[in-house]
């Protein structure tokens, strides 16, 4: 039996538990939510947050403002790959739409250390992935693998089973406990531009140089420089 049999047989059993398809049914419902909200404000011309522009952050989102249609032209996928997910036909198509969205906003809020998103932008790409592969028979004859058959058709729902997968939502709830810990300590003892000023500075007390850490928070929120400017001059003055 090899790893794509293995696999088809993983898929199929778990599309047959109950339990599972309410979960799948929360994501969707939680993960177009968060894009139709968020397509919504830009669509309607408004800025998406009240960051300073002098932060990290501050500086992408206020420079993607200003790009006229292109800022609506996201808003509108945004939207589109909610409004896809809620509908079952369309919920992969939505799916696929909304992961390189999402991974976009991933990476870019781990580059600047963006409080807002640092933690909750890992988490969706993890569901986000977790819905493409609900639908993995639907897209698995794409793959360069070779198969015995064209199709294989999902069972019955009439043949569903009530039982709860302790191991398989283990398996979830595993994934996202370690996701979540890398992501803590990796940002633990690192300097944050946070928020606002007076949040950054809340971390200085703590730091082992708190004037080069205060200097860094006036390197970001006052004279709006980069996160890796501020960091090198961080670093500089501590070796002083």
């Amino acid at each position: 039996m090899n790893i794509t049999t293995i696999f088809d047989q993983f898929h199929a059993n778990i599309r047959r538990n109950r339990w599972a398809g309410y979960f799948t049914v929360f994501l969707r419902i939680a993960l177009a939510y968060a894009f139709i909200f968020a397509g919504f404000v830009k669509v309607n011309g408004e800025r998406f947050t009240s960051l300073s522009n002098n932060h990290p952050m501050g500086h992408y989102l206020e420079a993607l403002f200003h790009t006229g249609y292109y800022y609506t032209f996201i808003g509108i996928l945004q939207m589109l790959a909610g409004i896809l997910l809620l509908i079952p036909r369309t919920a992969l198509l939505g799916a696929l739409i909304y992961f390189p969205i999402i991974l976009n906003i991933c990476i870019l809020s781990l580059a600047v250390r963006f409080d807002g998103s640092i933690l909750t932008s890992p988490l969706m790409v993890m569901a986000n992935l977790y819905l493409i592969c609900w639908d993995y028979h639907r897209w698995k004859f794409i793959l360069p693998f070779k198969r015995s058959t064209i199709r294989q058709m999902l069972p019955d729902s009439n043949s569903n089973s009530r039982e709860f997968p302790f191991k398989f939502f283990g398996g979830i709830f595993l994934s996202l406990a370690v996701t979540v810990s890398i992501i803590i300590l990796v940002n633990l003892k690192a300097l944050m531009p946070r928020n606002h000023i007076s949040d950054c500075q809340a971390q200085c007390p703590e730091s082992s140089d708190a004037v080069a850490c205060n200097h860094f928070c006036e390197c970001i929120h006052e004279e709006g420089g980069s996160l890796n400017q501020c960091l090198e001059k961080y670093g500089r003055t501590v070796q002083k």
